[in-house]
């Protein structure tokens, strides 16, 4: 009796500790993590890049003494607007009047000369018909003739001389502008040896905005153009926009106006120049500004949150929530950013779903269980500045 009791304490103990290992061996299961995607979609988008550039007058005249003299008085007002041809300062004008009026007289005395050769050696042209003269002295009557003819030509280059440089004395602006700083006091001489700078003028409506680019990014641009990733503008149909150092854009947009056809070896970098409307005259000669470039169209673009975008060794990439029921990793590229979101141009597909919320959550092959996102991120089509990565590939 004692050992069928021992018997049945050693069976009862058996069955509990098979229970126990039995309850190890098969943890309970944890719940399908759950997380928040969204819904790209491809979009063709404005194809931007962002520059620093330097503004410059699209047309710039030095004002120079062509004389020499004294100089008077300035006729303008520093920093105003003048128009061509508009007079800009005075030089004493006495010198070159006076010399003016010699060269009148002396055209004068010139034209009397050639009036009496002409006549005396028509009167021995006469004579020499008759023979009271001889054939010498008629050669040297036509010879003088000739010569005072001559003498009345240099005459009146001399005096045509003068009253340009008479002229000049008022000096005029050479072309439409806004007019500098007087760089020559009243009372100094001018033009003496030189033409010397009196003040500059320079036309800024419209404005140069001039800038660089780097080679390779020119020939990666065409070669993604080739390949049909982006659609690129011709010529001076891209636009520049102009913004200033709060974020805000400058209200007149220009145009592409200018591309070098060779490369700074120094920089390798090719020079490019936009056209901007400058009505009232705010932007001014030798600002540093930001510019945005408009090349043309970027096709077949997706925006992503930034947040979504993960990188490793292999470089960025994105977890998307299959059709599985799995995560999946794809590797992207990039274009660039816009706003809190990056443009990507390759490695998703229309329609795929995102990971955006609760990556940490789930890797690679993992199940998850996928809800749209409460407040998904703006996926509006607008224009994505594209860096060198986007016109690489």
């Amino acid at each position: 009796m004692k050992s069928r009791s021992v018997r049945l304490v050693v069976a009862a103990l058996s069955t509990a500790a098979l229970a126990v290992a039995c309850s190890k061996s098969a943890p309970p299961a944890f719940p399908v993590p759950e997380v928040e995607v969204i819904t790209v979609h491809a979009q063709d988008l404005a194809l931007t890049r962002d520059f620093v550039g330097r503004l410059s007058a699209t047309r710039s005249a030095d004002v120079r003494a062509r004389v020499a003299g004294v100089l008077f008085k300035r006729l303008y007002v520093e920093g105003s607007d003048v128009k061509e041809g508009q007079p800009l300062f005075q030089i004493d004008p006495a010198p070159l009047r006076a010399a003016l009026d010699a060269a009148e007289a002396a055209l004068a005395q010139a034209e009397a000369n050639a009036t009496n050769a002409r006549l005396f050696a028509q009167r021995s042209r006469e004579l020499k018909t008759t023979g009271a003269i001889s054939k010498s002295d008629v050669d040297t009557a036509e010879a003088n003739e000739r010569s005072t003819a001559a003498a009345v030509m240099l005459a009146r280059a001399n005096l045509q001389t003068a009253r340009i440089n008479f002229g000049y004395t008022l000096v005029r602006a050479p072309i439409s502008g806004r007019a500098g700083q007087q760089r020559v006091t009243e009372g100094a001489l001018v033009g003496q040896g030189e033409a010397t700078l009196l003040t500059t003028v320079e036309q800024i409506d419209p404005i140069y905005v001039n800038f660089d680019r780097p080679a390779s990014e020119v020939q990666e641009l065409r070669r993604a153009q080739a390949a049909g990733r982006v659609t690129l503008l011709e010529g001076n149909k891209a636009g520049v926009q102009l913004i200033f150092a709060d974020g805000t854009t400058y209200g007149q947009p220009g145009t592409l106006d200018f591309s070098d056809l060779s490369v700074d070896p120094t920089t390798g970098a090719v020079a490019f120049r936009g056209l901007i409307p400058n009505p009232d005259h705010r932007l001014l000669p030798g600002l540093f500004v930001s510019l945005r470039l408009t090349l043309g169209t970027l096709n077949h673009a997706f925006f992503v949150p930034q947040l979504a975008v993960l990188r490793d060794d292999g470089g960025p990439y994105v977890l998307v929530a299959g059709a599985d029921g799995n995560a999946a990793q794809k590797r992207v590229r990039i274009a660039n950013a816009q706003d809190n979101r990056w443009v990507i141009t390759e490695g998703i597909a229309d329609g795929d779903q995102i990971i955006v919320s609760g990556i940490q959550k789930v890797h690679p092959g993992a199940p998850v269980k996928a809800v749209a996102a409460q407040t998904p991120p703006p996926n509006a089509p607008g224009p994505a500045s594209a860096g060198p990565a986007a016109s690489a590939h």
